[in-house]
């Protein structure tokens, strides 16, 4: 029989799905509600001194949609508003009701050795099970020279990073933005100063975009609106590159993220080298109650592939990821075409034919593939509206 539980640096998962720090852990009510429901554990609302100041615009939040479901949400919301004495007694309470659960405190704190320091040795004091250093925050943040602009440097991401290991008595994960040329950078500068593990990635900024009809942004906040951070299922390829980019440079544990919608976006997420997963998007979208396909979908494929434990699954696939010179090019694909699903709509051909190759023609018979033109890159596979075309040798 496969498990779910799973280990990390000495801290035991009941399984591997994880709320990420975000409006589904801003207050102890709510994580409690998830605990119950069957959440491996939680990252906190990241957590900043009392006195940085948290003034919230509305509405902050904006989303493109494809056929009524949210494929890419914005939002330009802030850090937690509770108070650092809030979370403290929380923490106690949450550790005594559900002694399993995993809770991870996210802090964030000026570019200031005493501030952060602080919150850890305040944080220390609590039964949490590890730290998780939010240099990733695309908005809001950076304009106070924190967040994101933490982690698009790679000195001061080490810098800090250097100053909570000094003093944190817990693991202390670095959760790394994807908006930077090289996500291994930041990586490899807070695994030099210490850092016992990674999370990544953070939303990815963006900008919704302008009401053609009142000329104003999408996110509208009296006329005007901001970069924000861009989550959900759109960005899934980004986080899947940098967590395989990511691993393909260190051996550090990661939490992996962004974009997971079901059991198979996690277990893709593993095989890449993740060692557990956080969700936020598709918990805002659908609720808490996701936990139950979640659970039931890996364990299931699990069993299915014969694999003991989530351990068994990391890491497979990243072997398969590689240079663009290293791909092997000798390999040439043609078009098969399935004669009882096409409908000769004549899709396939005009795009061939204004996309370069050329290689694709229709006649009142069938379609015709001329092998002399065509170069194997599939896009009229990608494109025909029957799914009628593969790629074979």
């Amino acid at each position: 029989m496969a498990t779910l539980k799973t280990s990390i640096l000495g801290i035991e998962f009941e399984n591997p799905f994880l709320l990420a720090s975000a409006p589904p852990t801003a207050s102890i009510e709510s994580i409690d509600k998830s605990f119950e429901m069957g959440w491996g554990g939680a990252v906190l609302k990241t957590i900043t001194p009392d006195d940085l100041e948290m003034v919230e615009a509305s509405p902050r939040y904006a989303t493109i949609k494809e056929k009524g479901k949210i494929i890419c949400l914005q939002n330009i919301e802030l850090l937690s508003h509770k108070t650092i004495q809030y979370w403290v007694d929380g923490i106690k309470y949450l550790k005594e009701k559900y002694p399993s659960k995993v809770i991870i405190a996210s802090i964030m704190a000026p570019v200031e050795c005493e501030e952060w320091q602080n919150l850890v040795k305040t944080f220390n004091n609590t039964p949490i099970d590890a730290f998780e250093l939010n240099f990733s925050c695309p908005h809001g943040m950076p304009e106070k020279n924190i967040g994101m602009a933490i982690g698009t440097s790679a000195e001061i991401s080490n810098l800090i990073t250097s100053w909570v290991k000094a003093v944190a008595q817990k693991p202390v994960f670095v959760k790394l933005t994807p908006n930077v040329t090289n996500i291994t950078w930041i990586a490899n500068a807070v695994e030099k100063a210490g850092a016992d593990g990674l999370a990544a990635i953070n939303t990815v900024q963006g900008f919704m975009g302008i009401n053609l009809d009142t000329l104003e942004p999408v996110l509208n906040i009296d006329g005007h609106s901001t970069y924000g951070g861009l989550s959900g299922e759109a960005v899934k390829p980004i986080g899947f590159k940098c967590v395989a980019q990511i691993r393909q440079n260190s051996n550090l544990p990661i939490l992996g993220m962004g974009g997971i919608s079901n059991w198979e976006d996690a277990a893709q997420y593993i095989a890449l080298g993740s060692d557990a997963v956080q969700i936020c998007t598709e918990v805002m979208i659908n609720g808490y109650g996701i936990i139950n396909n979640l659970k039931s979908g890996l364990l299931n494929y699990l069993e299915t592939k014969g694999f003991k434990n989530i351990s068994e699954l990391k890491n497979i696939a990243i072997k398969k990821i590689t240079s663009h010179e290293k791909l092997n090019k000798k390999n040439h694909l043609y078009p098969l075409i399935d004669k009882e699903k096409c409908i000769k709509c004549g899709k396939c051909a005009k795009i061939c034919s204004e996309s370069e190759y050329n290689a694709l023609s229709i006649d009142k018979e069938s379609l015709c593939i001329n092998k002399e033109q065509c170069v194997g890159c599939s896009l009229c596979s990608h494109i025909c509206p029957k799914e009628a075309i593969k790629m074979c040798c």
